[in-house]
């Protein structure tokens, strides 16, 4: 795309309509989960009929019509904000103002509102594009949409407000490579010197004998070549997949020794071509789907993190993913009944650069320059009449409000509380199992789990990328003895709510809460009866495995309340833009009341 095509698009794309409404949705987002996080304290209506007030100080006012939900939460419509300009009410349609509002108040320091600033505006652009492509599309569009072709159609992380940040990127690398413009990619490939860098597989793979299958045949030869008129010894390198934007911004300025010097050599473009999912540095192939996922670093910053790949998480992937699927494997609940599916990640490349690896202390960042991680794909895993989904498509409305969800049950032929009933039978017994049996969670968040549907219906649970987030008890659990040292080392050993944690707000905060919210507003299924389905099940599992007992009161998800975790907060008060050793993990604070026990107001008969 040549630049005047690119000035007269988004001409075309930024109209005063769209930028209002992504602004009033934005709004409302912020509204609701700054409250959540207890960085404002909006006042109740004393009448149904009133309006919700936001008090930030004698001559700055927002009052709303929304719905008090359970978990601390709050639904706003996004159509009704309005702000108090001195003389009267206005409708509020520019979230920068709202920010700019509430800086004082809460305690944003100025550097920090910048930066917010500049996140918010490239999300904002980015809803704008969004909003602009779902005037053409419907819920019914999605169904029957490929797994990897979905992905584009999700619109960031729900609870996260500056979800589209992408700091790094410009207007043209965003239209070429969010996963929103679906644009297909291809990967760039290099070859690396074995001395600097370390390759680590599940038993039975060999490098080039893996890389041959994943490149088609000629390109293999071709990139042979490369090294071999250069009078390299192919023996010696590892071939590596880069993409097009880390290698130009990133891999050429800060590993310009090691290109002067032969460690790595640009051997040329991948033949097949990809589609980026949400995490914007993981590929789907779409000439081959049944060939392995790719991730590679990204060097932007999005959502609380640069997009890079951890070293030591890199290294470890294919015995972190023996480890899972060898619980998976020997168990016969996971494996026979449930069914799930973990998609391994199978080989790895790490390249430690050799400056940063070398400063103590340095900004985690510089670690997580060049390196792949292989993930087996989904679609092998799918038996006749499946189909994959992602769990954040539950979340998606179209442009008349109607929900991907409700366009599903309508096609099952199940009611809606059925259909969910299926959903939490799909999802939660998996994931309570390698919690109570074995002290092992991964986050399943919408965006890594994966619902395998049958006739418009909850089929199988999937999990994916479950490498970067697999922590295990520290307590006692003979399951863990087995972890090899590097093992111990590297995962997260948490105590027991902070297990829970991975369920309660890695799957009920950052998903369910807001499932709830859309079936209430548009479905005959309350929000009370969601969480009462959501408890039942536990508990149905519970009465599956009663010798398990001690671990249902270790493990305790029905509790009364949990530490609230707080992803907003984290950026805007507590971590800012320091540029530190690790990456930022959610900030505590204050406690969130437990919907599960909330509920808890009748006996479940099982």
């Amino acid at each position: 795309m040549n630049n005047d095509i690119l000035s007269t698009h988004v001409d075309q794309i930024m109209t005063a309509e769209r930028w209002n409404k992504a602004n009033r949705n934005l709004l409302a987002k912020m509204i609701s989960e700054f409250t959540y996080e207890d960085m404002i304290h909006p006042i109740e209506p004393t009448t149904r009929e009133g309006y919700w007030k936001l008090i930030l100080n004698e001559i700055t006012l927002y009052r709303f019509s929304g719905i008090s939900r359970l978990m601390d939460s709050l639904y706003v419509d996004p159509n009704s904000v309005e702000r108090w300009n001195g003389e009267k009410w206005e409708q509020a349609e520019d979230a920068i103002q709202f920010l700019r509002d509430i800086q004082q108040p809460i305690g944003l320091q100025p550097s920090t509102t910048a930066y917010l600033i500049k996140e918010y505006k490239h999300t904002l652009l980015a809803d704008v594009h969004i909003l602009e492509k779902k005037e053409y599309k419907t819920a019914s569009d999605l169904i029957g949409m490929s797994y990897s072709e979905m992905e584009a159609e999700m619109e960031g992380h729900p609870w996260i407000t500056y979800n589209k940040g992408r700091i790094g990127f410009s207007y043209r690398d965003y239209m070429e490579y969010a996963p929103e413009q679906k644009q297909m990619a291809q990967l760039y490939w290099i070859a690396v010197h074995k001395d600097i860098a370390t390759f680590h597989a599940v038993p039975g793979i060999d490098h080039h004998e893996f890389v041959k299958q994943e490149l088609r045949p000629d390109s293999y030869k071709v990139f042979e070549k490369v090294l071999v008129e250069r009078g390299l010894t192919i023996s010696d390198y590892f071939f590596i997949p880069v993409h097009s934007w880390q290698w130009e911004e990133v891999l050429i300025p800060f590993y310009a020794e090691e290109l002067a010097f032969k460690n790595i050599v640009y051997l040329g473009i991948g033949d097949d071509a990809y589609l980026p999912q949400q995490s914007i540095r993981t590929f789907v192939n779409q000439d081959y789907q049944d060939k392995h996922h790719v991730k590679v670093p990204m060097s932007i910053l999005n959502t609380l993190v640069y997009r890079g790949l951890p070293g030591e998480r890199t290294v470890l992937a294919p015995e972190i993913t023996q480890f899972i699927q060898g619980i998976r494997d020997q168990d016969s609940f996971l494996r026979d009944q449930c069914r799930v599916v973990l998609p391994g990640e199978v080989a790895s490349i790490n390249v430690d650069h050799p400056d940063y690896a070398n400063l103590a202390g340095a900004p985690y960042q510089f670690l997580e320059m060049l390196g792949v991680i292989w993930r087996e794909s989904i679609f092998p895993y799918l038996d006749e009449g499946e189909e994959a989904i992602t769990l954040a498509a539950l979340l998606y409305e179209d442009q008349h409000g109607k929900p991907y969800v409700q366009e599903l049950i309508e096609r099952s032929g199940l009611t809606t509380e059925q259909w969910i009933q299926q959903l939490f039978q799909v999802i939660l017994p998996p994931l309570l199992h390698f919690l109570y049996e074995y002290g092992t969670v991964f986050s399943p968040h919408g965006q890594n789990t994966v619902i395998i549907m049958k006739d418009h219906k909850p089929h199988r649970l999937g999990v994916k990328d479950f490498v970067d987030d697999v922590n295990v008890s520290d307590q006692p659990i003979d399951a863990l003895d087995e972890l090899s040292g590097e093992m111990k080392k590297v995962l997260r050993s948490e105590p027991p709510e902070g297990l829970c944690q991975f369920i309660f707000t890695g799957l009920f905060v950052c998903h369910h809460r807001y499932l709830a919210d859309i079936l209430d507003r548009k479905s005959d299924l309350s929000e009370h009866r969601f969480w009462e389905m959501v408890r039942e099940t536990i508990l149905a599992y519970q009465h599956q495995f009663p010798h398990l007992q001690d671990r249902f009161e270790l493990f305790d998800l029905l509790r009364p309340t949990f530490t609230k975790l707080c992803l907003n907060r984290n950026r805007m008060l507590d971590y800012g833009y320091e540029d530190g050793d690790d990456r930022p993990h959610a900030s505590e604070y204050g406690k969130v009341t437990n919907p599960l026990h909330v509920v808890a107001t009748k006996n479940v008969t099982l």
